[in-house]
This record gives C-alpha cells, structure tokens and sequence, in this order.
C-alpha cells in the first residue's frame, strides 16, 4: 500500500488557493569555483543526493472519490532536469534584479502532476557569484522527519562526503480500483474516514482547519496574547497571486554586543530591530503610530541552547518553541522598545507558555531549509484572528558550509503568506551573518524593500545605545 499524506500534510493541498500557494523557499548565494558552480555540476549533485530525500522523486496521487487521503506514489517519469532548473540575469546581475526575478518564481505555483519541488541556479550576479534557489510544497517538509533538499546539497568543507551510489527502481504506480480499495479497507477501522475526507477535499473549510484544531486550541490556550484580536495594520488586507521579495543583511557580532550590553538574547534584538524597522515603515507611509501602537508577531523558534551558539553538526536544531509577542512599534526609544520585548518573551519562557514542537508540527511549522517551514504552517487558518505576520528565526551553524565545492556565503528564507496577510519575515544567522528575507504581497507591499531598508538604521539606533 502507497504511504498515505497526514491529515495535517493533505490539508495543505486543501487549503491552497491561487493567491496561497503552499511553498517555502530559500535563496543561497555562492562564490564561483576555479572549476565552475555550473548547472552540470548542480544536476550530478541533487543526482548524487536525492536518494537521501526519496520523498523528492514521488508525487501526489488522489484517490477516485476522495474516499481517502491522497498517497505518495513513485514518479515512473521522474526527470531530474525538469525540477533543477537554469536562469541568469544580466551581467553584473544585482541583489535588486535577483529578488525580482526570486520573487516571480514564488509566485508561479508548483505543479501537482510531478514531486512537488524546484531548484533554480541562477547565473550572471555580480562578483561572479551565482545563487540556487529551492522551492518546495509544505505537504513535503515536515521539519522533524523529512528534509529540505536544499540541506542535504551542502557539506561542511569544499571536499563533497562520498554517498553511496543506488540503482533506483520505481514502484509501478496502483491502479484506481486498488487505491478504493486501499480506501475502504481504512473505511472498515476508521468507519468516519470517508466523510471527513470529502468534506476536506470539497474545501470545506471547517473541516479542513478542524484538522489543525487541536494543535491551534493548545496554542492559544497558552499564548498570552491569543485572548485579544490582532491590532489592526496594513499587514492585513486581501492578497493577490504575485509577490515582491527583498533582503537585509547585517553581522551577528553586532547582536551579540547589543546583546551583551542589555542582558538580552540574539532573538530579543532581532524582535527590537523588527520592531524599529516596522515603526519607521509605518511613519513613512503616514499611519497612525501612537504610543500605545503594536504589531502582533507569530514567532516560532528553534531552541536547542542558545540561538547563535555554533554547533559541529551544522544542524539547526531539534526542539521548537512558539510565542504570540506584541511589538512596540509605538515606543519612540530603541532601549524602552528592547525591555519591553525582553520583558514579554521572558513572561512567555518563565510561564512554560511555549508550544512544543510537536503541538506546533500539528499546527503546521516553519518555512525553509526545513526548519523556518514549521512558522509558515504555523500561520494557515488562524492568522486573521490572532496575529498580524510571521517572523521566523533559525539560527543556523557559525562556520561555512558548500555545494559542489563552492562556499555559500549568504542564505536568505523566503516565507510564504498566509490569507490575509501581506507580509511574511524570515531570517537566519550563518557564518557570523544574520540575513533577512522579506516575502511581501505585489500589490500591498509595494514598498517591501524599503522596510528591508529600515533593518540596518534600527539596528544603528541599537549600537548607538551600547558604550
């Protein structure tokens, strides 16, 4: 019998609409290689590692009548070079054209005939770098079990670790009657099975967040926050199909020392520094900011120790925590804003208010290599009522890592929107950087890439406080 999706992994082919498409990304930028990062290379390279993800060579196949979830069976057809794909932009390319041309790709949906995941290396950015973008389906990372195919491509040093060569034989694909079968024989232990599984594959949407439920009850049962509306901002409006995509990039070292001086964490700068940005933005577009102004933040963290503590297996972490913050975007003092986000996750940690990881997988977890999709499943179906934007933070490994030799040298989340909300944030530390994605709907964040902008003159405003 085929592997069948969870009902949490169904419900997001359910939930997908055309202005929601349910993938998360990752931009990576890389220095060229004596011997070149080239296409070639980039193919024999997912080639070489692919049998580490087999879930990347098998696509989604529903069952006659939506009697039962839908299955994973292998693709007999499975064409490398149609999901690792080839793109350049014009010589010098720059980080502008690259976000624009990041942003058009995210938008496309993915097709639901083949495995649900592409690969783009793009060519022609200045300094002679070139970048891969990864881009995959929710209902295929999980962020415990499975893996972003973009992690398994890199290595800590330029010497690739030898895998060992498989000879891959497809499954034949079942047949319709054997996949009713299959259906009713659950039917005989799961006697309610075939009518929830209509009502979801109708689009019933109770039916289909009631999936999330129970995951979604423990969340606001213990967020402090989940008791009031979100405020209301121009994060949250109808949406539209296309995206606009920007980036920010600043050194870890400076966190640290705002750290340090304030008695903090990483992860309480980074919210003050958001929360900054985010006043500046809204002041810049001529928005109501009162003293009392907030921005309600979903902040879904991976916390094994501490965030920007080096780890030798490169790995990401294994626990994940979930946090409902206000931010202070009405406070006019950098210090002030930075107490109060001290102050509100310490009331969070010291509670025992955070969400474990397996409550927050159920509910849906973070968006991109692998970790940051948990925080983009976080969001689906209750992001109107309870918070304004997500903001996932993955503290990644303080040494460099590499694909086919060449050293990646920065590495950017792309965060997929939720209904209603324009605007998504994802960052990630790596190698003494600390680099921010900002996913933004076209049409309402038009100027996305000047709140990416405000990132560096509130963390300014930080420095400026530290002797």
């Amino acid at each position: 019998m085929p592997p069948r999706l969870s009902a949490l992994d169904a419900s997001f082919l359910y939930l997908e609409a055309p202005t929601t498409p349910m993938h998360v990304g990752a931009v990576a930028l890389f220095e060229q290689t004596d011997a070149g990062f080239t296409y070639e290379r980039l193919v024999e390279l997912v080639e070489q590692r692919i049998a580490m993800v087999p879930r990347y060579r098998q696509k989604v196949r529903h069952v006659p009548g939506n009697l039962a979830r839908p299955v994973w069976i292998d693709d007999v057809d499975f064409d490398v070079a149609y999901h690792v794909r080839r793109s350049a932009l014009p010589k010098p390319g720059s980080d502008a054209q690259l976000t624009e041309l990041v942003a058009r790709l995210m938008s496309r949906p993915l097709d639901h005939t083949r495995p649900l995941w592409e690969m783009y290396l793009v060519e022609g950015l200045d300094g002679g770098r070139v970048a891969v973008l990864t881009k995959t389906h929710q209902a295929m990372v999980d962020g415990i079990s499975a893996f972003d195919i973009g992690q398994v491509i890199l290595d800590v040093s330029a010497e690739q670790r030898p895998i060992a060569e498989e000879l891959w034989m497809p499954r034949n694909e079942p047949t319709d009657s054997q996949l009713v079968l299959d259906a009713l024989a659950e039917s005989v232990a799961r006697p309610g099975a075939i009518v929830e599984n209509l009502r979801s594959a109708a689009g019933d949407a109770v039916a289909t967040v009631g999936k999330v439920a129970g995951a979604a009850g423990q969340l606001v049962s213990m967020a402090w926050a989940a008791s009031r509306r979100a405020p209301g901002t121009p994060l949250n409006v109808p949406i539209s199909t296309q995206r606009r995509f920007a980036i920010a990039r600043n050194s870890l070292e400076d966190y640290r020392r705002i750290r340090a001086a304030h008695g903090c964490t990483v992860n309480d700068v980074v919210l003050t520094v958001i929360s900054g940005a985010l006043r500046n933005w809204l002041m810049t577009r001529g928005e109501p900011v009162t003293s009392s102004a907030s921005v309600r933040a979903m902040v879904p963290l991976s916390v094994r120790g501490e965030p920007d503590v080096p780890t030798s297996s490169g790995s990401l972490g294994n626990r994940v925590s979930s946090f409902l913050v206000d931010l202070p975007v009405g406070e006019p003092s950098p210090v002030v804003r930075l107490h109060h986000v001290t102050h509100a996750m310490l009331e969070h940690t010291s509670g025992g208010q955070s969400v474990s990881a397996d409550a927050l997988v159920r509910i849906g977890g973070f968006a991109p290599p692998t970790l940051h999709a948990l925080g983009a499943r976080a969001a689906s179906g209750i992001s109107r009522r309870i918070f304004n934007l997500v903001v996932t933070n993955v503290p990644g490994p303080q040494f460099p890592l590499y694909a086919a030799g060449a050293r990646m040298q920065e590495m950017f989340p792309v965060v997929p929107l939720a209904k209603g909300q324009a605007l998504a944030i994802g960052l990630t530390s790596y190698d003494g950087g600390v680099y921010y994605g900002f996913n933004g709907d076209r049409d309402a964040m038009s100027d996305v890439d000047v709140l990416a902008g405000m990132v560096d003159e509130s963390l300014e405003e930080l420095l400026g406080t530290v002797a």
